[in-house]
């Protein structure tokens, strides 16, 4: 569910025309709804409910201090994987114990500061982590707490490139060492063991992977509190998908990934830490574009965006499909007009949609890149020096732009001729 619909014939960013918008900051620029986001954090609170947990979104998804803030405020915990997350998340008010860092590369400065500025755990992916870990905390005469990632090699059937779970993919302990390497954990000055982490990828559409994980996950966390471990929580990552077209992909609703989280581990007496991203904020935006030119070749037409692939790369990076809507709803039953939908970029990877069909489109029409929330502005670039486009957030009859488009004057001014030239 979203809270973009069309009223009276215009599309509404709940309720604010996304035409006067447009209007006021101009195009593209991404539009986020403050109830989809309440709505969708809420979901996750309620499904895990009446068991001890934190629900922490992962700010990889979408990064934007105000959403973080919206969503802190609510009571969320914040998943970050680098020190810039962590920082975002801090200005936006969020309390280190509701932080938790994961990642591969964590340095030795970001292992500093988020220890000096607060920390609820770290996640930690390999041995030479832990070890650094435990000789930065242990300088500073702190214990730094930790869950260990472990790797159930249990495959996702997901997108190769957001596959995470599988032995030959980079994150996490294989499982079948995690005994010794808690017991290494154990023994180091400068780490706490508090729990286990898992995650096995994103954009799951199936309970099956993570019934299994968990399931592998609910038999070490018995097997380590024998060993003399105080396993006392459960960090199972993210990955529920959505669905991103409107037909009948029908993901699994947060309930039922609520109740199955309880049927596997629910009896072990653990807090449950979750780290959704996408499912929080993928509906809950837009991408919003104006159409230059509509361009027709000899054997397809094609609508050419002011939006590319440097705005929004999913469908370039994972062939992701995108709902594209006009902002003005068409007449029912209009004819429909088949176009490839291609950016201003000088890659033919800057293709959005081949074959779409949409109503008759002419320059100037605004269109609607659905579902465009989650890894939308959180992956833009200025490629081809284009500037970043602005932010903005809706709630009720309010909007506020939340990150201003830069100026092309401020994008040249960054780079530094030597004095030398």
């Amino acid at each position: 569910m979203d809270h973009f619909v069309y009223k009276h014939g215009a599309l509404h960013a709940e309720d604010v025309p996304v035409a006067e918008i447009a209007a006021a900051v101009g195009t593209p620029f991404y539009c986020y709804s403050a109830q989809t986001l309440t709505r969708h954090f809420t979901l996750f609170r309620e499904a895990l409910s009446p068991l001890p947990h934190l629900v922490c979104f992962a700010i990889k998804s979408l990064s934007n201090v105000a959403v973080l803030k919206l969503l802190g405020d609510l009571g969320a915990g914040m998943d970050v994987v680098s020190i810039g997350e962590y920082l975002r998340a801090k200005a936006a008010g969020v309390p280190g114990d509701r932080i938790v860092f994961s990642g591969v590369g964590k340095t030795r400065d970001e292992m500093r500061m988020a220890l000096e500025g607060g920390i609820r755990q770290f996640n930690v992916e390999s041995e030479p982590e832990l070890i650094a870990l435990s000789e930065v905390a242990a300088a500073m005469g702190l214990r730094a707490p930790i869950t260990l990632r472990v790797n159930p090699d249990v495959d996702a059937k997901t997108h190769a490139k957001i596959a995470t779970g599988k032995k030959e993919n980079k994150f996490g302990i294989p499982i079948s060492r995690a005994s010794a390497v808690y017991a290494e954990a154990a023994r180091l000055p400068g780490i706490e063991v508090v729990g286990i982490d898992v995650h096995i990828g994103s954009q799951l559409t199936d309970l099956a992977p993570f019934e299994q994980a968990f399931a592998k996950v609910a038999d070490l966390t018995r097997q380590l509190r024998a060993e003399g471990h105080d396993i006392r929580r459960l960090d199972l990552g993210g990955g529920l998908g959505i669905p991103y077209t409107q037909s009948n992909e029908t993901p699994p609703l947060p309930s039922d990934y609520g109740a199955m989280i309880k049927r596997t581990v629910g009896d072990l007496g653990c807090e449950i830490e979750i780290e959704p991203g996408r499912l929080i904020s993928g509906n809950a935006g837009i991408l919003v574009s104006s159409v230059i030119y509509v361009k027709s070749g000899e054997e397809r037409d094609f609508l050419i965006l002011d939006a590319a692939m440097n705005d929004l790369v999913r469908p370039a990076m994972y062939d992701a499909h995108h709902d594209i809507v006009p902002v003005v709803e068409p007449p029912v039953g209009v004819e429909q007009q088949r176009y490839d939908v291609v950016g201003p970029i000088c890659e033919t990877g800057d293709t959005f949609a081949k074959g779409r069909d949409l109503a008759p489109m002419q320059p100037g029409d605004l269109v609607a890149f659905r579902s465009a929330g989650a890894y939308g502005a959180v992956m833009a670039s200025e490629y081809n020096s284009r500037p970043l486009v602005p932010e903005v957030l809706v709630r009720g009859d309010h909007h506020a732009v939340i990150r201003p488009r830069p100026s092309y004057i401020d994008l040249v001014k960054r780079d530094v001729i030597p004095d030398w030239l």
